[in-house]
Formats: structure tokens, sequence, C-alpha cells
């Protein structure tokens, strides 16, 4: 960004304690090594450098939602919700408050404004594997407008390299965690941790509602796991459902894990201002999942039906949907 002539400082948000969610210190981008690393290279660079402090917005709007969606039988994604509501909100304000136009971050992602139609555009970053333009697909057209990424157009490896040629001490750092505040199999532990409570024991049933064994609790269990169910049933079960008003987890063989619809909440469409037609698209149910496929429909104000080609495995209700017209983004929604 300073090569291109901006006038820039740098900025680490800090979002909560390593110790609070008992992680080691070095593990997120919290810790205090992570701070003198953003120090370091801005000290390089000749610019200032700003540490704020989010953590009650952060508990408030990513912890305690992400506590809340598995409290109700879904799989939330924080990720999509910092950037939402942390990085591309909160922060905006600070950057207006300090007198700065734009917030730069290192998301491989790219933003273009379409000429014909004046909408701002999010693309796929041209390095594949790192592509983050799933977890931005909530990006308004007022964030877009005052966002970069000015990695978009880079690799991993060459970004690396231009640290290095710069002397930044975290050239070769590890890559950042999926989800930041969570130690490693430990959802559950977590989750009852800021709740205050335990979530109490309940029934496996199958389909029918015949009880197959006991459960540990709702938040130990999304849909589509297998192991760590601790039953022997002579078969492969699978989680098909989670009803936590009833506290059950309904289980189910490979077959019935496979879906050819969705339903999609609480959407943001980037590339359109509505979807007025059957739309065929590309779509992307995880993070990490090939895209489908699929037609999209906008039933509603603030509601998609995503039909796919071909049945899906493990549609997980609190996970995103994303919608793609090649590298385009054309928007998504929270699963139903």
């Amino acid at each position: 960004m300073m090569e291109r002539g901006f006038a820039c400082i740098g900025v680490t948000m800090k979002l909560f304690s390593n110790e609070d969610a008992c992680l080691p210190r070095e593990r997120t981008c919290c810790s205090l090594t992570d701070v003198e690393d953003a120090r370091n290279v801005c000290y390089a660079l000749g610019i200032r450098h700003y540490v704020c402090n989010f953590s009650r917005e952060f508990k408030a709007q990513v912890i305690d939602r992400f506590v809340a969606g598995y409290a109700r039988g879904a799989t939330p994604n924080p990720c999509i919700d910092c950037n939402r509501r942390l990085k591309f909100d909160r922060l905006y304000r600070r950057a207006a408050e300090l007198d700065f136009d734009r917030v730069a971050t290192g998301h491989y992602a790219r933003i273009e404004r379409d000429a014909a139609s004046g909408r701002y555009l999010l693309k796929k970053a041209r390095d594949a594997s790192k592509d983050q333009s799933y977890v931005l697909y909530a990006l308004t057209q007022m964030q877009l407008a005052r966002a970069a990424f000015p990695l978009g157009e880079l690799t991993k490896a060459e970004v690396r390299e231009i640290a290095e040629t710069h002397g930044f001490r975290n050239a070769r750092k590890r890559d950042s965690q999926d989800i930041c505040f969570v130690p490693e199999g430990s959802y559950a532990d977590f989750i009852e941790r800021s709740a205050g409570h335990p979530f109490p024991p309940g029934n496996f049933v199958d389909r029918q509602g015949n009880v197959l064994g006991r459960h540990e609790g709702v938040v130990h269990y999304t849909v589509g796991q297998r192991k760590g169910l601790g039953l022997a049933l002579g078969r492969p079960m699978y989680v098909a459902r989670i009803d936590p008003v009833r506290n059950e987890i309904v289980l189910g063989e490979e077959e019935e894990l496979y879906s050819h619809k969705l339903t999609a909440r609480d959407i943001n469409l980037i590339a359109v201002p509505r979807i007025d037609r059957p739309l065929r698209v590309r779509a992307k149910i995880r993070y990490r999942q090939p895209e489908q496929w699929a037609t999209a429909v906008q039933t509603g104000e603030d509601e998609l039906e995503v039909m796919f080609d071909e049945p899906q495995r493990a549609v997980t209700p609190g996970q995103a949907v994303v919608l793609y017209d090649g590298d385009l983004v054309i928007g998504g929604g929270t699963i139903q």
C-alpha cells in the first residue's frame, strides 16, 4: 500500500486474552508476540502502530454468537462474523476516527468495481489454495468500497518473499488458525465454559425415534460426525440432525446425510441487488469444499433456496452457503 502511494498506519486488533481462552500465548493473533511482530514491521516501515482493544465487541459479536449457535444445534463460522462485525465494521469506524479512508487487510481476495452497474465486486484470489472469498461474502457495498486486499493478486510464496526482502521478522511465520479463540478439539469445553453451565446428556435416536444410546450434550456434536459417538451399533452411524429442544441427536446411515436443497437466510448479495429469476451458480457449503453446480432462487427479501444438481453430504445449519460465477462472488447466506 505504501508503494502505491498511500499514507499508512499499522493496526493490531486485540480481541481476547489467550489465557482467557486457555490457549498458549504464541498460538493466536492476539498474543504478545504477534503484537510485537506487527510493531516491529511498522518500525521497519517507519509508520505508527496502534493496538485497538475490541475485546468487548468480539465477545458480544463473535464468541457469544458462536456459543449461542452451538446451543441451538447449529455449527456457526466465527470467521465470517469477525470479518463482518469487527474487521470491516468496528475497525472501519476506528479508521474514520483516525481520519483514514481505507482498511487494508491480508485477506486473499480481490475487489473490483463494475463500471456499468457501479457495484463493487468481490472476486477470488489469484492463489486458489489461499482464497478467502468464502469468509468475505457478507461484506456490503459500503464495506467493499473502503476495503483493500493487496495480497489478492499474489501467491503466498510471493508474499513471504516480499516480507523477506524488506527484512520483516515474521516473513516465515506460520499461518494463523481458522478459529483463533478455541483450542483444537475442545469446542464443547470452551462453549460450556463461556455459557457458564454444562449442556445435559440426552438420547441418541434414529429417524423413527428409537433410542440408540446416550450423548454427552448437544454442543459436542455436528452434522456429519461419525467419530466420538461412543456407540457400538454394528454399522457406521452419523449425526444427521441435532434437536436441542428435545435434547436429542438424530443418527442416520451414510445415505441419509445427503440433501438436494437448502434454505439460507441472513443473506447478502454482492454482484447483484437481487436474484429475480432462477440463477445457475457454483455453490460452496463449507470453506474447504469444492464448488458444486446448483440453481439459486431468492424466495424472500432475506431468503435463498439453493437446489444442487447432485445431492450434498452433511448440509449443516449455521454454516454459510456462498454462490459463485467463475471467480465472482454473487453472495451467500446462513444455512437454516
